[in-house]
Formats: C-alpha cells, structure tokens, sequence
C-alpha cells in the first residue's frame, strides 16, 4: 500500500497540503497561524487519527461498545538537534465495557496501528486508555 500527498507554499506563511481531494492548511512560518497546523501538530493529529481509526477497525471485531472517543496528545521537543523527545497520550472513551475490555482495546489500538508502530519506534511514547 503506498500514500502520496503533494503540497505546496501559498505565501511567506502558509503551504497547502493535499490528497485525493481533501486540503488541510499548513503552518509553515516561524510564527505560525492560528487556523493552521504546524509540523508537530499535524504529526500529533496523525497519531490521533490513527488511534481513533484503530478503535473504529477493531470494535467490530471485539464486539466492543464504543460510544465516543477524544484523545489528547503531547510532545517534548529538543532544539538542538531538533527533535521530538516524548510523546504522550491520553484517550478517553465513552463505553460501558469492563476494564480488561478497555485494556484489549488499548493494545489492539498501539498494535495495529501504522502511524503508532511509526513513532513509537523513533520516539519514547507513553499514555492511557481510560472510561469517560
């Protein structure tokens, strides 16, 4: 399977992103801009897409009840060399399901997932999976 993504420079503060469609606006001055992502954010947005796309794969195959879903993220970044340091997660779920169902779930999240397999193998990535 392969992705392809192209993306382009609009001005001195702002690129473009695209896919097979669907445009997402990039921060790519030293300021940044408030209705862009940045580097790090989009990277973080990744992970967090991945993760909620990993719940949505697995439920059915769990039979797991899964009402809602939010995740928080952080990263630590070095500057020299820059760097991301640390990644830390914090998914929230709406369900009903026992605490080894939340435990299931949480490790077939990290372990099917691409983008977190990714990172987790370039930078310390720590979290939780807990109940709303």
């Amino acid at each position: 399977m392969q992705y392809e993504v192209q993306a382009r420079r609009l001005d001195a503060t702002g690129s473009l992103a695209t896919s097979h469609g669907a445009e997402i606006r990039l921060a790519t001055d030293m300021e940044g801009r408030k209705d862009a992502l940045n580097p790090v954010e989009l990277l973080l947005s990744a992970l967090a897409a991945c993760m909620i796309k990993g719940a949505e794969r697995v439920c059915p195959t769990l039979k797991f009840q899964l009402d809602g879903m939010r995740i928080a993220l952080q990263a630590d970044r070095q500057d020299s060399p820059p760097k991301l340091t640390a990644i830390r997660y914090d998914i929230v779920v709406a369900t009903t399901e026992s605490d080894a169902r939340l435990d299931l779930l949480h490790r077939n999240i990290l372990k099917y997932g691409t983008i977190s397999n990714t990172l987790a193998a370039a930078v310390p990535m720590t979290g939780t999976l807990r109940r709303a």
